[in-house]
């Protein structure tokens, strides 16, 4: 694995259902992000647009997350969160209860306003 890069040399540290599920929203981020560049951030894998990381995922060791999840995403998608566990700032899922792809793309588009709001002082 000397040419995979660090992304594929953390999500090949997990376990195989992990793997599947940080997978597959990896390639949806790919997809929602054309333009954005995959590093290690925090430990964890990231895609970053310019110098800002737009989202963060990681695999731990009873679940996956997705990062950052503001107060505004909470509480404009709570009927679509019922169930999954979340943190201040994460959302938790499984292999066998992945996000849907309205919600990550939901997520991708809420996160990328609020760093356009950033960017113009916003705040």
């Amino acid at each position: 694995m000397a040419d995979a890069s660090p992304v594929d040399n953390y999500l090949a540290r997990l376990k195989a259902d992990q793997r599947e599920a940080l997978q597959r929203l990896r390639l949806q981020l790919r997809r929602l992000l054309p333009g954005a560049v995959e590093t290690i951030s925090y430990g964890m894998p990231a895609f970053k647009v310019g110098d800002r990381a737009v989202v963060w995922f990681a695999g731990w060791k009873a679940h996956c997350s997705v990062y950052p999840l503001t107060d505004t995403f909470l509480a404009a998608h709570a009927d679509a969160l019922q169930g999954y566990r979340r943190t201040r700032g994460s959302l938790h899922f499984s292999a066998d209860a992945p996000l849907s792809e309205a919600l990550v793309e939901d997520l991708v588009r809420a996160r990328l306003a609020d760093l356009e709001h950033e960017e113009r002082g916003g705040g």
